[in-house]
């Protein structure tokens, strides 16, 4: 089938033995699971450190800023820590030392507002290596099987955001302290993950002669695929951070549900989202990335809109469950495409990821700013005019045509 052949890798890869590759299936799902669980068992208790520290909306809006911040510094510096590094070593560092940061979060919760900025700035600095490396590794199984996974590696951190929800609900009922809760946590990912990441496949390897140019980040800023897989990751992830932020109280306010009805709703986009991301790769070596994107850009488009005009809340749920299904491949997918090249892999998924990183940053906020003008609910039409562009941008995710190695060294020495 022409899609699932190039779906695949730009060089033909090594071979290896099915269980080690079974073996690197598992500790990706690891690492993405494990960064899902930090994530949100360190959100699961802001609303009590808000509390605790008497923050107004404002200022904890500012210290969640620092978290960003910190992921934007390091994102363009995390491809060259990742290659000095390889990719199990970076998880491993890095889970823990986002582990520390996250223990830093907690006890910020006792010793004041400066310790938990420190803490989200630490983690956001040190998950984004984190985030970088577990993607490459991914795209390095997914080439190893031959078929689409790196959607459900994406899966694996929905599942692991919802365990650590839910792990938070539980010691906030149990009234366990914040920084008794974020330490055990952290600890535990720290114990766990350089454990797990013990089965990454090596890194891939390439010999300076097929490519002799250097190997920096800026070069690849200047690469108009990797740019546009930048954007069109940046479009979907914003349409992602969006449901995962807005959902519920779009719903709330326009539609004057109650507030059981908007969690709800934001449950609704979450499993539909997780669920296609689960379930849908085969459509991917089936009819190739680009059919399958355009086809998930106007469905997440048409449920948008459906979402934001629908006659009754009913429907609203409808349009909810199509935009969580028409985002889920956006940004896993477009890791892989740009990964394509595994020679380039580290510096392609930096610049492309960075790009994307400013619609967690900015996203929100410019959203909320909209919605005072013109209400929450309408404001997520932006989101849709930009699920556009990303459906438009679609095609900068085709797979890179095979390297032939022979042409590539007989070009170099022209």
């Amino acid at each position: 089938m022409p899609g699932r052949r190039a779906a695949m890798t730009t060089v033909q890869p090594t071979a290896q033995r099915p269980a080690t590759v079974r073996a690197a299936t598992r500790a990706t799902y690891a690492a993405f699971a494990g960064s899902g669980v930090l994530l949100s068992s360190g959100l699961a208790r802001l609303p009590q450190i808000r509390v605790d520290l008497g923050l107004d909306t404002g200022q904890l809006g500012a210290i969640l800023l620092a978290g960003a911040a910190g992921a934007l510094i390091s994102r363009p510096f995390s491809g060259r820590v990742v290659t000095r590094l390889g990719q199990g070593r970076a998880v491993a560092w890095t889970s823990a030392l986002s582990g520390v940061a996250l223990v830093l979060i907690g006890l910020g919760d006792r010793l004041g507002a400066p310790v938990f900025a420190g803490g989200m700035l630490l983690f956001g600095l040190f998950s984004s290596v984190w985030d970088v490396a577990m993607n490459i590794q991914g795209t390095v199984v997914e080439r190893r099987l031959g078929r689409s996974i790196m959607p459900r590696f994406h899966a694996g951190y929905s599942v692991g955001t919802v365990a650590g929800a839910l792990l938070g609900a539980a010691m906030v009922q149990l009234d366990v302290p914040v920084p008794v809760h974020l330490t055990i946590v952290a600890v535990a990912v720290a114990v766990v993950l350089p454990y797990a990441v013990r089965g990454f496949l090596p890194d891939e390897r390439h010999s300076t002669k097929d490519d002799p140019r250097p190997h920096s980040t800026l070069r690849y800023w200047r690469e108009p695929r990797t740019l546009m897989i930048g954007v069109f990751v940046l479009a979907a992830g914003f349409s992602e951070g969006a449901g995962n932020d807005w959902t519920g109280v779009s719903l709330v306010d326009g539609y004057r549900t109650s507030p059981a009805l908007g969690t709800l709703a934001y449950a609704t986009f979450l499993a539909a989202m997780t669920a296609t991301r689960w379930f849908g790769p085969r459509l991917l070596d089936r009819h190739g990335r680009v059919v399958v994107l355009r086809i998930q850009g106007a469905v997440a488009v048409l449920g948008l809109l459906l979402f934001i005009f629908a006659p009754a809340v009913p429907l609203a749920f409808v349009g909810t469950a199509l935009w969580g299904a028409g985002v889920a491949f956006g940004y896993p997918v477009g890791m892989s495409a740009a990964a394509d090249d595994p020679a380039h892999a580290a510096g392609r998924v930096t610049v492309a990821s960075s790009v994307a990183k400013i619609a967690s940053f900015a996203g929100p906020p410019l959203l909320g700013l909209l919605g005072d003008h013109v209400t929450i609910l309408r404001a997520l039409l932006a989101v849709a005019a930009l699920q556009v562009v990303a459906l438009c941008l679609a095609q900068a995710t085709r797979p890179l045509a095979p390297v032939d190695p022979d042409r590539h060294r007989a070009l170099d020495n022209q």
